[in-house]
């Protein structure tokens, strides 16, 4: 096969339980499961509201795909380069997702550089250093949910959706950590894999977040406020 050459690595670079598997699926579960983020990113794209999505919204669905190919491109055929694959995307996802944040909180207007510059400074570590990479990807999601929290706490119209779209993720995140290779719930061989289950409820979460991005304060109705899409946001 096309494959073949590549070589299968001892351990999971996610830190998962899944037993690798030669061939198209290193890690069948995990790599299925991804497809949750194509769905996800492609239900964002597809929603229909009272207008037009806003720009910032439009790149999160697009990123919220890229999340799910590179995913996919990690936990199944996994070729040279895979890491960058996985996590750049998630690096500009956190990153959007952060400085939509602290744009709403600052009354700002979200524009591009935001959070492309730390997606492009973080690509070369990513690349060189991938524990650094990690780390700083650690970093940026801590960041983006306390940001989110705050958001939560100074914005009621869209209170709802962030507590529920971040108790999905951390019960999205216990669930990949407590199934972590060389825990007690690790089960190499079975189709409960808690990776799998991370990528589903992530995947859920992101989509419960996607009505708040892009909004600012509150409208006259009590509903979050769209951003206006004006060019120079972009």
């Amino acid at each position: 096969m096309w494959w073949a050459g590549w070589p299968v690595p001892a351990a999971t670079a996610t830190g998962g339980c899944e037993r690798l598997r030669d061939g198209l699926l290193v890690e069948p579960v995990s790599a299925v499961t991804s497809l949750a983020f194509l769905a996800a990113g492609l239900a964002v794209l597809a929603a229909r509201g009272d207008r037009p999505h806003p720009a910032p919204r439009r790149w999160f669905g697009v990123l919220v795909l890229a999340v799910g190919v590179g995913s996919v491109i990690q936990h199944g055929p996994r070729p040279p380069g895979q890491d960058l694959a996985h996590d750049l995307p998630l690096v500009a996802l956190l990153a959007l997702v952060l400085t939509d944040s602290l744009a709403d909180l600052t009354g700002r207007r979200l524009r591009a550089w935001w959070w492309l510059l730390p997606t492009a400074l973080l690509a070369p570590v990513i690349v060189l250093a991938p524990a650094a990479g990690d780390a700083a990807q650690g970093v940026l999601g801590a960041l983006a949910v306390a940001a989110g929290l705050a958001r939560a706490r100074l914005r009621p119209a869209g209170r709802r959706a962030l507590l529920i779209a971040l108790l999905v993720l951390g019960l999205a995140a216990a669930a990949g950590t407590l199934t972590r290779a060389g825990m007690p719930l690790c089960q190499p061989e079975s189709l409960w894999q808690g990776h799998g289950a991370w990528h589903l409820l992530a995947a859920g979460a992101l989509w419960l977040l996607a009505p708040v991005i892009s909004t600012r304060g509150t409208s006259r109705t009590g509903r979050p406020a769209p951003v206006p899409t004006t060019a120079d946001q972009w």
